[in-house]
């Protein structure tokens, strides 16, 4: 009797474990429960941004000295991959605070710099050399990929840690794997070099290319990018042109 009930919890068993796995293959993997992406790619990007700001003139940097805020900002990156040091997980809720923080911060930083830098040549100034203003331009380009692909990445579907658990099955943007899944390897999901690309792409097309919003939110906030990029640019450009004209 009691080898019958084994042989019959095993069979129920073996049964719930089919159910799983054909479950897993008829749900693709960014809808589903998965392992945490790894750190490395995000904390290169997050140095890169902290870089960047200590090499912008002084007048465009939000405190002073300029050292500051960069090592402010280094060191909220410490605590963030201390507490992940490997992969995005879901340990504690603090390091979801601590990450929008440190982006925050970041933004803040650039978006001062970027908006002293559009009053300087609204009013003329910027300097008479065309070299240290498209320098300036760049840095504030580039920063401000980086802080949107940021955001792009920290918001949607709730961010990397509900992600990782499959919380949320509408999705914020649509990429192409998702619409033609047979293009993509079965374990594929978005990760944050994915949102970087959407990024770069946004700021230099000034609109969706490939990967489309489909929340109102995402709209709104490709929709800023786009302005930002194409004000930072145009008024960069035409102002070296100026100049060495």
């Amino acid at each position: 009797m009691t080898d019958d009930r084994d042989d019959a919890d095993s069979r129920l068993a073996r049964i719930e474990r089919l159910l799983r796995s054909g479950e897993q293959e008829l749900v693709p993997a960014w809808r589903r429960a998965t392992q945490g992406e790894t750190r490395w790619a995000v904390t290169a990007v997050m140095l890169a941004a902290i870089a960047l700001q200590l090499v912008l003139p002084h007048r465009l940097t939000l405190l002073r000295p300029v050292w500051v805020l960069p090592v402010l900002e280094f060191v909220l990156l410490l605590a963030l991959v201390a507490g992940n040091p490997r992969r995005v997980e879901a340990r504690t809720r603090w390091l979801r605070w601590l990450g929008l923080v440190l982006i925050g911060v970041i933004s803040l930083a650039n978006g001062w710099s970027a908006a002293r830098l559009v009053i300087d040549l609204v009013h003329g100034g910027g300097g008479q050399d065309a070299v240290p203003l498209l320098r300036a331009g760049a840095v504030i380009w580039f920063t401000n990929v980086i802080v949107f692909a940021l955001w792009y990445w920290e918001s949607d579907r709730g961010g990397p840690m509900a992600r990782m658990r499959g919380e949320r099955q509408y999705a914020d943007f649509l990429f192409v794997q998702m619409q033609n899944p047979e293009l993509a390897p079965a374990d594929w999901e978005p990760e944050f070099l994915d949102y970087l690309y959407l990024s770069f792409t946004n700021a230099t097309a000034f609109s969706p290319t490939d990967v489309m919003p489909l929340s109102r939110w995402s709209k709104m906030l490709m929709l800023v990018q786009s302005s930002v990029s194409l004000v930072t640019v145009a008024l960069v450009v035409a102002r070296a042109v100026n100049i060495l004209k």
